[in-house]
């Protein structure tokens, strides 16, 4: 339960070769209940960053204070207040949400994909309640443009238009003349308007999207944003090769000059104009400015390294960009300074260990620690001075733990990590995972076959033989004499002599194994590789395969007793089970990023750490 165990991507990569894994109606009288969810559902919500961490596509303001973004997993944030604060609200859905658009504080629609087709939500009341439309496609829709309340225009994939003058209600395709990837929409008024997408398409329509005919861009680069602020003057934006593009008309797309004396830039994504002369682009780590109606273009510093996907300004000072990692950044000014609205930290997480539900310590790349003694109500930074990549914590109470990462590095703490010591091992090999089972016993394990035992609280370590040099990643004890540890290739080895011998067992899998979590001598549960869950009754001498119902790899997993238990693992997965692991059922975690570390204060109470700085917080009810 104190013990988390990592393998960081690139580790696992060179351990097991795996190259592709990356750094990667109802009426008011007659409502209708909402669906029982499954026993032991708990309802996960962002403690880090906030006011979450997904990656945010596009952004949506129609007063200075009331705006709205959209992203990754279902992802919709709103203000009405210029952006002090933020709240997630329900969208009801996990879809991949690409644009929105709002004609009013109260009135908007978001478009995306939901892995079947194309997504559509829609409000009416400023996102308290968000309806889907059907759209009729199963295309990708990456853009949305209305008018007013009724009347709107979504572009998608493979030369996807749809088209509604009726709020919505129902969408209809209209022939676009291309197969491309359309990716930008902007519409000036219910009949005028212009859509950009790959290899340099441009389509005009000024029959309120009857039909659409294609203008000559001069470039085969792929253009994703466009903004128009009347029938004739727009601008276009996108990337060819590394080089960022910059189109100008001033005729309503009869001609398209590229502006070449535009900043260098990667990957324009979004543009957005307030009049004829003042806009602002943004892209990869990049924001651009003009007030001359893209006569000229000013770099302007962002702040952030993070990717911009969406920018939107209400006049010529008020705006706001988002993009990865939830990055929302603000301005007042034009742009000549930009304030950062989200907050914390946005390392990748790798290990977390709680002793109560109040006090938690989490671990990660560059030796990031973070600490709560508030149920992850608020998080301080512990990083000390020494920072190798950390990838194991464990804690045995609220003052004394014991983090381990790269090249053998192991820091311990007797004092609530306000101080973290250096302890000697003479092994540079990288250390996965951790676990004690009081402030003197402790076991952990890495690259090689590592394994080190402590019996004096880290004063020294000594080397265990464990008959492999394959890495081992997660190690769990029950007591000073019973473990159990896993690796790559399947490995489980056992001990019931405190380390002195480890005996292989037979786990019935070559995937790799990355976690272990033993409730009792006998009964414990390993996860790993491609959804894979193994449990054991005696002591690890049968292994049964349980169905995951997933094909993520599985980081961690966390049991409070024999029944209760939760793993989590990549694209945001998390699986919980209250009948020891017979069934397994899919809990919505509100995001997409990896999930590397759990750990679970009681059956109700859980905490889990990924990608990003990502720290989400499990609690049963409502």
């Amino acid at each position: 339960m104190n013990k988390r165990t990592f393998l960081p991507l690139p580790a696992l990569v060179a351990v097991i070769s795996v190259a592709a894994i990356l750094l990667v109606g109802c009426s008011d009288e007659n409502p209708v209940a909402p669906p029982a969810k499954p026993p032991g559902t708990l309802n996960w919500v962002w403690q880090n960053p906030l006011p979450q961490g997904n990656n945010l596509t596009d952004v949506s303001f129609v007063t200075a204070n009331v705006g709205t973004a959209v992203g990754d997993a279902g992802t919709i944030i709103r203000t009405t207040d210029g952006g002090a604060t933020w709240t997630v609200q329900k969208s009801g859905t996990t879809a991949y949400l690409s644009a929105v658009s709002f004609t009013d504080a109260n009135t908007g629609t978001a478009v995306g994909w939901d892995g079947g087709g194309g997504t559509i939500l829609r409000t009416t009341n400023g996102g308290t309640n968000w309806v889907s439309q059907s759209s009729g496609t199963g295309m990708w829709l990456y853009g949305v443009c209305f008018t007013d309340a009724n009347t709107g225009t979504a572009v998608g994939q493979s030369g996807t238009i749809l088209r509604t003058t009726n709020g919505g209600a129902t969408w209809v395709n209209v022939t676009s003349g291309t197969y491309r990837g359309l990716s930008g929409v902007s519409f000036t008024d219910a009949d005028t308007g212009t859509v950009v997408g790959e290899n340099g398409t441009i389509l005009r329509t000024t029959n309120g999207g009857l039909s659409w005919l294609p203008q000559t861009s001069g470039t085969s680069g792929n253009l994703l944003g466009v903004c128009f602020t009347d029938a004739n003057k727009g601008t276009a934006v996108g990337y060819l090769g590394t080089a960022g593009i910059i189109l100008l008309t001033t005729d309503g797309g009869v001609t398209w000059t590229s502006q070449t004396n535009a900043p260098y830039c990667e990957y324009l994504r979004d543009v957005c104009f307030t009049d004829a002369n003042t806009g602002t682009a943004v892209g990869a780590n990049a924001i651009f400015r003009t007030t001359d109606g893209g006569a000229t273009w000013t770099s302007q510093w962002s702040g952030t390294y993070c990717y911009l996907r969406g920018v939107s300004f209400t006049d010529a000072n008020t705006g706001a960009a988002v993009g990865d990692k939830g990055i929302i950044l603000r301005t007042t000014d034009g742009g000549a300074t930009w304030t950062s609205q989200t907050s914390g930290a946005t390392k990748t997480l790798c290990g977390v260990s709680f002793t109560d539900a109040s006090t938690g310590t989490a671990v990660g790349y560059e030796g990031i620690i973070l600490r709560t003694t508030d149920g992850g109500a608020t998080w301080i930074d512990q990083t000390s001075a020494m920072n190798p990549y950390l990838f194991g914590v464990a804690f045995t109470d609220a003052n004394t733990g014991t983090a381990v990462g790269d090249g053998g590095a192991i820091l311990q703490t007797t004092d609530g990590g306000a101080t973290w010591t250096g302890q000697t091992t003479g092994r540079t090999a990288a250390l996965f995972g951790v676990c004690f089972v009081d402030a003197n016993t402790g076991t952990a394990v890495g690259d090689s076959g590592t394994i080190l035992r402590t019996t004096n609280g880290g004063a020294t370590w000594v080397s265990q033989t464990s008959g492999i040099t394959d890495a081992l990643i997660g190690v769990c004890f029950t007591d000073v004499n019973t473990g159990t540890v896993v690796g790559v290739d399947g490995i489980i080895r056992r001990t019931t002599n405190g380390g002195l011998t480890w005996l292989s067992q037979t786990s019935g899998t070559s995937d790799a194994l990355l976690d272990v979590c033993f409730t009792d001598a006998n009964t414990g549960t390993v996860v790993g590789a491609a959804g894979t869950i193994h449990r054991t009754m005696d002591g690890g001498d049968t292994w049964v395969s349980q169905a995951s119902g997933t094909d993520n790899w599985l980081e961690a997993v966390c049991f409070t007793d024999r029944n209760t238990g939760t793993a989590v693992g990549i694209g945001g997965t998390i699986l919980r089970t209250t009948d020891g692991g017979d069934t397994w059922v899919r809990q919505t975690s509100g995001t997409i990023q990896g999930l590397y570390a759990i750990s679970c204060c009681s059956a109700n109470t859980a905490t889990a750490v990924g990608v990003c700085g990502t720290i989400l917080r499990g609690t049963a009810g409502n």
